[in-house]
């Protein structure tokens, strides 16, 4: 089977050239096509798109381009459309994932983007959305109008399925022509995405492009990011940083790099009628797309003094991995993702007072930490690490020396304890707090990394009330 990625208006894509990928085991192989762009077509696709999204997308009311959307997305969410019927058949071979559980994944993912949550998106930053459509009153005095920037550049991570959605609809909600450049891991949703957002508003097909390139090509990626008013890069700190450093000083660049997460359980919830259930959500948050995303946990941090010791919580986890691997398979690994399991795995044996059991297979591997209460990563993968402290109050103390790289963290605890947490966490560089099950599935308008999702991309210009008033003085009415 074969299938073209990317989406290329302004290009004739029978006259490029196009490079053969192929995923997926021999007997049920896929073989992708990714198109081979140099800068010049780059430069030419970007300044096409930059031209229809000046034309078209900023002409259009913020209130048009979310019914697009959500007629899009509906039709995403309907089993039977031959996109999603590709994305549930096609991914799996892609990423590896389970097929149920993309399917799953896929459908959680896409309701985030219906009309009502993109109006939560446009409420959360925008008193009044209005102000992306024309001048509206400011509390201050004085009118103000939100511009998006003619072209939004994407360099888009393919860990995750469907992950370029977030940001491309962002772009959209502000009115910015799009291009993305998709990864080698995962180069197909964004493409379809487009395709179909096309097909259900034909005034946005031309203001939106999905591009690829190989990684570590200087030319193409130059030539975005030169043409680009703002770029939004995802990936690894050291890929993001070779990025910046090819940027224009007057480009802004909002970087999304590496972030670890994870959760603490309270006393509270180790009761004998919680904690198998609380386990069962922590188990959940460990096998999703198998720890591949920010938000996935690393560390869960459990408190004595329950009824259920933190020992058999973290048995309790075990056997909810365990269930879920019948449910839903780990994907297959690579020798490099095998080596770094069994290498975490063996440093985690050596640990003083710790227990370390797994599957024979290795599909999942728990590793319980009475004494060692460092803050590590795991080894993905479905690989987790359980640390028993006498408070979660040390925590934040725990995880302070990495404020820079902290994320998500799943909590199991009283509202009470909940909040002093919160703000406990909140002071040492968290920037979400989740319930365990949910950490893994960011709500609508959530603030990414802390940040604003589309306040971040548009510029105010402001009509000054002294403006407005010099301006009446010269009406005709004036007498």
């Amino acid at each position: 089977m074969t299938e073209r990625a990317g989406y290329l208006p302004g290009l004739d894509a029978d006259a490029l050239q196009w490079e053969a990928h192929n995923y997926g085991p021999r007997e049920a192989s896929l073989l992708v096509l990714l198109p081979v762009l140099k800068g010049e077509q780059i430069t030419a696709v970007t300044q096409y798109v930059r031209s229809q999204a000046c034309a078209r997308l900023k002409t259009l009311p913020v209130g048009q381009i979310v019914d697009a959307i959500d007629l899009a997305v509906a039709r995403l969410l309907d089993r039977q459309d031959p996109y999603r019927r590709k994305m549930d058949n096609l991914l799996p071979v892609i990423t590896g994932y389970d097929r149920e559980m993309v399917h799953l994944g896929l459908t959680g993912y896409l309701k985030t983007f219906r009309k009502p949550e993109l109006q939560r998106f446009l409420a959360e930053d925008f008193t009044n959305p209005s102000i992306l459509n024309d001048f509206q009153p400011l509390a201050k005095g004085g009118f103000g109008r939100a511009f998006g920037p003619d072209v939004l550049g994407h360099i888009w991570a393919g860990n995750v399925p469907g992950l370029p959605l977030w940001s491309l609809v962002a772009g959209l909600l502000v009115k910015a022509g799009n291009v993305g450049k998709v990864s080698s891991a995962e180069p197909l949703f964004a493409g379809w995405f487009a395709q179909v957002l096309a097909e259900v508003e034909p005034d946005l097909a031309d203001c939106l492009a999905v591009v690829w390139w190989r990684g570590g090509d200087a030319e193409p990626e130059t030539a975005l990011l030169h043409q680009a008013d703002l770029v939004l890069g995802y990936g690894r700190n050291e890929s993001l940083a070779a990025i910046q450093s090819r940027m224009p000083i007057t480009t802004r660049f909002l970087a999304y790099g590496h972030k670890v997460s994870f959760a603490l359980v309270s006393a509270a919830a180790l009761d004998p009628s919680r904690a198998a259930a609380t386990a069962r959500l922590a188990a959940y948050d460990v096998a999703r797309y198998d720890q591949q995303g920010c938000y996935a946990p690393h560390v869960v941090f459990v408190e004595r003094g329950g009824v259920v010791s933190p020992e058999t919580f973290a048995h309790y986890v075990a056997h909810g991995l365990a269930a879920l691997e019948r449910k839903f398979p780990r994907g297959l690994l690579s020798m490099a993702e095998t080596s770094g399991v069994a290498a975490w795995r063996h440093s985690e044996e050596m640990t003083v007072g710790g227990q370390v059991f797994g599957d024979e297979a290795g599909a999942w591997t728990v590793s319980y930490q009475a004494e060692d209460t460092a803050f590590r990563p795991s080894g993905l993968n479905r690989t987790i690490r359980i640390v028993a402290v006498d408070t979660l109050a040390v925590v934040p103390t725990i995880v302070a020396p990495f404020k820079a790289l902290l994320q998500t963290v799943g909590i199991a605890a009283p509202p009470k304890e909940l909040f002093a947490l919160a703000a406990a966490l909140g002071e040492v560089g968290v920037t979400r707090i989740a319930a365990l099950g949910d950490m893994t599935t960011p709500e609508a308008g959530w603030h990414h990394d802390g940040r604003f999702n589309l306040q971040d991309l548009v510029e105010i210009t402001e009509i000054d009330g002294r403006a407005e008033a010099a301006s009446d003085r010269l009406a005709p009415y004036v007498d």
